[in-house]
Parts: structure tokens; C-alpha cells; sequence
């Protein structure tokens, strides 16, 4: 690691950490952050919450036991530095690459990783879980289950519903709250302001502090004194620092603390490590700390960032434009149009490309915090009082939101449209981040409507055309990152795009969304070989277009191509549409198959998987010989026969 991270190069295990005197602890912080700063900026990654979290995660794994004691995060992008003190520095050089580490918790890479969390609100649960399995076999107290929350993961409905079961009972949980204000950017909503003013009080503690000094030292009634304050402590505190919200659950609460002074953290965990009973630890960080670049964005502290020069924070390649920023600009043309439109986020105003419409209509924006499903059912509100709201999120975050798509949204027949960014995969983040569940679990909710556009005109086009819906949700989905090269229909047939043919079609290739130039190359290598093909793209692909029952009568084969789960997608669908239409067709669909993708390069996951121009003409071209060829051998056997 070289001679400027001497101490660093020394770590290998939690217990080299725990041998270090307090006085090496500041340099060590110091050369982690050199280091984080380093690798991240050549990979990319969650930089700023990682270089707010260094003397925090410092103290756990020195007060705590690690893999005996159980150290869990929410969420996972926070925990660079619990894999740095775990052994696994080495592999930062392939951060978030195929063969790499993680950028979140990974079981397979180590003991130290319990639970592999990048969807927020969910380390309570597991904690209490754990706990509760523990007591039962007489392990809890010999062994310490400790949960670190994020203040903006602690906005999730499933962080309370988790705390009030905690509080419910005796078992001892330890939670960790880092306390950076933020998640993506500023974290938002009441408990937001607790925590905030838990934060602008820290000298209560130091005012008893000096009172208990000084009144002690006073004749007779000092003590007397001393004691009938502390009596009124828990008055006092809620007046000055209120965090009897939390006491009032039944859980002990200690802090706040500086979460970037060693001594303290390790004395507030010492603490909470010997309390039997579930307790808080309330520790303030800085997101981005040590980095001046980091510290200096306002926007999110470089929460996560692309491969940038480490010495300035800025980005080694101009970015082009991008599918979110589309979308951001023609919101807010929307918006200005339609003063009935408003949005909403999951605390991802930027990453969603938000901030536009926010910028220019304040009033007309909301952020519930990390609350998803709270964001679906407040959309249908705001439609039932005569607003379309547009709710955008990352595809994979829908997940959590299906029953309210779907009792509250779709049942009530809600004009609520859902804005899915980062739609198929998305590669470097893992598995929990691919949006390829889409596209399967929306097929089956009444009457909601779905468009995958594949450009940028046909994405303006699709969310213009949602936004007119008022009797039923509707989705948009696109992926991540760049903008796909613009691919125009060189006709239509009725709704259907047709964006290539050759011959007569003996082939119909069915193109979702952000695929369609890998189905334009279909259509080459097969024209190629003398195949006739058309390609059509449905722009809306839920419900299934009737057209695509008259085209695929005189097809031979027909193929779909999508970028989500093959298993009840697209391609399904359309596989029933023909069933029921008595279509004696054969129908073949590529798409992601029912796995959990590894991490890596987006062309590369595609091409393990088979999602490639050249497998899909390759299978193509062998179907159709094999039929070709089963075709000759009926005509000779019926030649004989005769």
C-alpha cells in the first residue's frame, strides 16, 4: 500500500485494529480515508458515505468482536471501511467489477458479511430476527447483535415497524444510528427534524455534566440537590434534547455522539454494550469528511460517483446526455403545461433527474423520504383530489411498493404514473440493483399500462402519452446511464413501430424498449442468410397490442427480445395473447433469465447470458433450418407415400 499508509498495510484482521493505541487511531483514520479516496476514484462507488463512516466503523470493530458479534449495515454502501478492517483492502482495485469485490456486504467474500443489504429500512428486522433466534438457543449476551442505520434509511416505515417489536421486548439489540442528514441528499420528513434538533443540543449532556461538578462541590445541599435533577432528567431532556421519542418505545438512548472522535465512540458502545436491553447510539457524521471536494458539493457529498481525478473530485470523461436527464427536461415542459402535474421521490430528487422540476415548480415537488410504498398510496391520493402525480424511483425500488401499485393504485383505478429509472440491468451494483423485475410483476395488475421506450423521442412521447391517462397507472421505464443511439421507424402498423423488414417475413421480431438495436442487427445477420423478418416495437408492451395477432398469423417464428425477466414478462404475455387467439405459431423468448445476476459491465452480463445480437440470429437461423429441414424430409415421406 506504500509507506504513506504504513498503519493500513498492518490490518488484516479486526484484531490488529484492537491492538493499535488510541494515540494511532487519528492516522490511521487519516490513511483510510487516503486510500478510499484512491480506489474509489479509479473504480467509482459510494465515496462520501463511506469517508463519513471511518472512525465509526473504527470503533465497532474495537469494541465488538466481529464475526462473533454480528455487525450488520443499512444499507450496505456505507460498509467499505468495515471490509477494509476485515481483510479485504486488496480487493479495492476491483471494486464493483466482475471477479471484485462488492460495493455492498457480500456473504461469499466473508464471515464479517451477515446480510447482503442495498434496499433500505431492513436491518432492524434482520437484527431483531437474529436476536430473537439467539435467545432461543441461549446465545444472546454471549454473542452481540449490532444494526447500523442510516438516519435517511431510518425514514423507512420498515425501520418503525422493526423498532416497535425491538422495544417490545427484553432482548438486547444494539442499534447504531449514523446521523449525516442525508441519505442521498438532505434526509427530509419529522424524523428528520428530531434527529436534527437532537443534533443543535448536544451540550446537554455536558451542562449536567458541569452541574453535577459544581453542585457537588457545594456544602450539605449539593448532593441533595444533584440528585433531585438527575430525578427530573428525563424532563429536562425533553425539553432540551428530546429524544424521549425513542425512550418512550422502551429503548435506551445514548448520545449524541461525535462519530468522528474515537474516545467517545468507543465509550458510548462500551456502554450500550453491557446495557441488557435494546438501545439506540446516536452518532453525528459528516458525509464526505476528510475530502474537500466532497465536502464542498452540496448537491450529495459525492454520495456516489463515476471514476473521477482524485485531487479535484471531477469526472475523467464528459458525461453525454442521459436517459434521466431527458426525462427531467421534458417533466418540467410537462409541467409547465399541466399545472396539475406534480412528483414525487423516494429521496432521490437528483438521482432521478427530479431536481429540474423541483427547481422550477417548489411547491409542486415531494420527497416522503425512503418510504416507497408510502409514495404510491400518497400518489393516489393526490390523483383521487384531481392532481396526476409522477412518481419516480429506481426500477429495483418498486419492488417494495407492489401491493400499493396494486390495491391502492391500480384498484382505484389511480392516475398515477411511475417513472422506473435504471429499468434491466444495471451491472456494477449487484443484483439487488438490476431493475429486471418490472416487467414480470406489473403483468399481472388490472388495467396498468406499461411503455418501454427505446430512444429519446419515443421516451418524451411515452410520458407525455402517460400523463393523459387519468383512470388507471401507468409505467415508464428506461435504463440506466447514456442515451441509446435514436432508432426510427421506417413505418407503423397501427401502434405498432416498424423499425426493420426485408422479404417475406418469415420471422417477427418483437423489440422492447432499449433493445431495439440489437433487434435491428437481428434483422441484418438474418437478412444476411436470406431470412425474411420483420421488427416491430410496441412502444407500450402492457396490454399487449392486437396488432400483433394479424402480423404473427403469416410468421413462421416469432421472437421477443427484452431486457427484464423472461419468466411471466413481455415475452409471456405475448406467448397468451396468441394462445387465446388459437395463433399456431412458435414463439421464442430472450430475455433475463430467473437468476440473480452477478456484478460486472452491463455487455458483459448481457453476453453471459445470451442477450446478444449474435446469439439470438445464431438460434434464430438454427430454428429455422431445423424446421426447413423437417419440412423436406414430410414432403419426400409424403412423395414416397404417394
Amino acid at each position: 500500500m506504500g509507506p504513506a499508509l504504513s498503519l493500513l498495510s498492518g490490518i488484516g484482521d479486526p484484531r490488529d485494529l484492537r491492538s493499535l493505541t488510541p494515540a494511532q487511531l487519528p492516522e490511521l483514520a487519516a490513511e483510510i480515508r487516503t486510500f478510499l479516496v484512491q480506489k474509489v476514484s479509479a473504480t467509482g462507488g459510494h465515496l462520501g458515505p463511506n469517508l463519513g463512516v471511518v472512525e465509526l466503523s473504527m470503533a465497532l470493530h474495537r469494541v465488538f468482536n466481529s464475526p462473533d458479534d454480528v455487525i450488520m449495515w443499512d444499507t450496505g454502501h456505507q460498509a467499505y471501511v468495515h471490509k477494509i478492517l476485515t481483510g479485504r483492502a486488496s480487493g479495492f482495485d476491483q471494486l464493483r467489477q466482475r471477479g471484485g469485490i462488492s460495493g455492498y456486504p457480500s456473504r461469499s467474500e466473508s464471515v464479517h458479511d451477515v446480510i447482503e443489504n442495498s434496499h433500505a429500512s431492513t436491518v432492524l428486522s434482520y437484527a431483531d430476527g437474529l436476536a430473537k433466534a439467539w435467545q432461543q438457543r441461549g446465545l444472546l449476551g454471549q454473542h452481540h447483535v449490532v444494526a447500523v442505520i442510516g438516519d435517511g434509511a431510518l425514514t423507512g416505515g420498515m425501520a418503525w415497524e422493526a423498532l416497535n417489536n425491538i422495544a417490545a421486548g427484553d432482548r438486547q439489540v444494539i442499534i447504531v444510528v449514523n446521523d449525516n442528514a442525508r441519505s442521498y441528499s438532505p434526509t427530509i420528513g419529522g424524523l428528520a427534524h428530531h434527529l436534527s434538533t437532537l443534533r443543535t443540543t448536544r451540550g446537554y449532556e455536558r451542562v449536567l455534566s458541569w452541574g453535577k461538578r459544581t453542585l457537588q462541590r457545594t456544602p450539605v445541599v449539593g448532593r441533595s440537590i444533584f440528585g433531585a435533577l438527575h430525578g427530573m432528567k428525563k424532563g429536562v431532556k425533553d425539553i432540551f434534547a428530546p429524544q424521549g421519542m425513542f425512550e418512550d418505545l422502551g429503548l435506551k438512548y445514548i448520545g449524541p455522539i461525535d462519530g468522528h472522535d474515537h474516545a467517545e465512540m468507543e465509550y458510548a458502545l462500551e456502554r450500550a454494550k453491557v446495557f441488557d436491553g435494546p438501545v439506540i447510539v446516536h452518532a453525528i457524521t459528516q458525509k464526505g469528511r476528510g475530502y474537500g471536494p466532497a465536502e464542498s458539493d452540496e448537491a450529495d457529498r459525492f454520495h456516489g460517483v463515476g471514476v473521477i481525478d482524485p485531487e479535484t473530485g471531477e469526472p475523467l470523461s464528459a458525461g453525454g446526455p442521459t436517459w434521466t436527464g431527458v426525462f427531467g427536461d421534458e417533466l418540467v415542459r410537462i409541467g409547465h403545461e399541466r399545472p396539475d402535474v406534480v412528483a414525487i421521490t423516494a429521496a432521490m430528487l437528483a438521482p432521478t433527474g427530479l431536481d429540474r422540476f423541483a427547481a422550477a415548480y417548489p411547491n409542486r415537488i415531494y420527497d416522503v423520504g425512503i418510504a416507497e410504498q408510502h409514495a404510491a398510496t400518497s400518489a393516489a391520493g393526490l390523483a383521487f383530489g384531481g392532481m396526476h402525480p409522477v412518481v419516480a424511483l429506481y426500477a429495483t425500488f418498486l419492488n417494495r411498493a407492489f401491493d400499493q401499485v396494486l390495491m391502492d393504485c391500480a384498484l382505484h383505478k389511480a392516475g398515477v404514473t411511475f417513472v422506473l429509472d435504471r429499468a434491466g440491468v444495471t451491472g456494477d451494483d449487484g443484483a439487488s440493483h438490476n431493475g429486471v423485475w418490472d416487467l414480470a410483476m406489473l403483468q399481472v395488475v388490472p388495467g396498468l399500462r406499461i411503455a418501454a421506450p427505446r430512444d429519446e423521442a419515443t421516451l418524451r412521447r411515452a410520458l407525455r402519452e402517460a400523463v393523459l391517462v387519468d383512470d388507471a397507472p401507468t409505467v415508464v421505464r428506461f435504463p440506466k446511464g447514456a442515451l441509446s443511439p435514436a432508432t426510427a421507424a421506417i413505418r407503423t402498423l397501427g401502434e405498432l413501430d416498424v423499425l426493420a423488414e426485408s422479404g417475406d417475413p418469415e420471422v417477427l421480431i418483437i423489440s422492447i424498449g432499449v433493445l431495439a438495436p440489437m433487434a435491428v442487427e437481428v434483422a441484418g445477420r438474418l437478412r444476411a442468410q436470406g431470412i425474411g423478418v420483420l421488427v416491430v416495437d410496441p412502444r407500450w408492451v402492457k396490454p399487449c397490442s392486437s396488432e400483433l395477432v394479424d402480423i404473427a398469423r403469416n410468421a413462421r417464428l416469432v421472437i421477443t427480445i427484452e431486457d427484464g425477466i423472461r419468466d411471466g414478462g413481455v415475452g409471456a404475455s405475448v406467448s397468451q395473447l396468441l394462445r387465446d387467439h388459437d395463433i399456431d405459431v412458435s414463439v421464442r423468448n430472450f430475455g433475463i433469465p430467473t437468476v440473480f445476476l452477478e456484478q460486472g459491465k452491463r455487455a458483459a452480463i448481457l453476453s453471459e447470458i445470451g442477450l446478444t445480437a449474435q446469439d439470438i440470429s445464431l438460434l434464430i437461423v438454427e430454428t429455422m433450418a431445423r424446421r426447413t429441414d423437417l419440412g423436406a424430409d414430410e414432403t419426400a415421406s409424403g412423395s414416397i407415400a404417394n
